[in-house]
């Protein structure tokens, strides 16, 4: 399965988690995929933690706003009924509880619901930005990533990188399988059909609970 395929996967079952009506905040990177694969009938609006609410996909080559970016610094479109306005007012938003998803990435996610998402260190980093914030401030976070990173577990007892933040994190989907984070650790709920239990078991870094109702990925 190459990378393509994996983060396609990924994305496509995230999206199931979304409902019509949700306000959700993506992450940068694979999570910016989500929107592609909602279902019809499933309208969702977009918040950017740099002061937007009704955020667009991506514009066309040659069409680009430089008065219209994410937070990541990339250019969006925008919505009929969008609104606009500074990032304390969209830190308000996100810490008052009106997020309703955040979907992030991961360099390292736990048993216990820990992320780890901003750095490495000894690496250049530019900061945390607002994960930090989305992460305790959103009503339901689900971490949208690769199981493993270059045969590397991801998935840990414990998380080794800086964290992010401790204990939010609800819902893990790789190409490999949905997991929940429960208070007992992780439950494995879905398991791609491509995969065995022994095959998502030895590439996590943690041990898995598997669920009395374990079913196929859904997609």
């Amino acid at each position: 399965m190459d990378k393509k395929q994996m983060r396609e996967i990924i994305a496509k079952r995230t999206a199931l988690e979304l409902h019509d009506g949700d306000v959700v905040n993506l992450g940068i990177g694979l999570p910016t995929l989500v929107p592609n694969y909602l279902a019809k009938g499933v309208n969702v609006t977009l918040q950017s933690e740099n002061g937007l609410l009704g955020m667009g996909p991506a514009p066309e080559p040659g069409t680009e706003d430089v008065n219209y970016t994410n937070a990541g610094g990339g250019f969006i479109t925008y919505f009929q009924g969008a609104s606009c306005f500074d990032s304390s007012l969209s830190f308000s938003i996100i810490r008052g509880n009106h997020v309703d998803v955040t979907i992030l990435g991961a360099l390292e996610a736990d048993e216990k619901g820990n992320l780890a998402n901003w750095m490495i260190p000894g690496k250049k980093t530019p900061g945390m930005g607002g994960a930090m914030d989305l992460i305790v401030g959103a009503k339901k976070v689900i971490l949208a990533m690769e199981h493993t990173a270059r045969g590397n577990h991801k998935i840990l007892t414990e998380c080794k990188l800086p964290l992010t933040a401790a204990g939010q994190v609800d819902m893990i989907i790789t190409e490999m399988g949905v997991m929940e984070v429960t208070p007992k650790g992780l439950l494995l709920k879905e398991l791609n059909s491509e995969f065995s239990l022994e095959d998502i078991q030895n590439a996590t870094g943690a041990k898995l609970i598997v669920s009395d109702n374990l079913v196929k990925m859904k997609s």
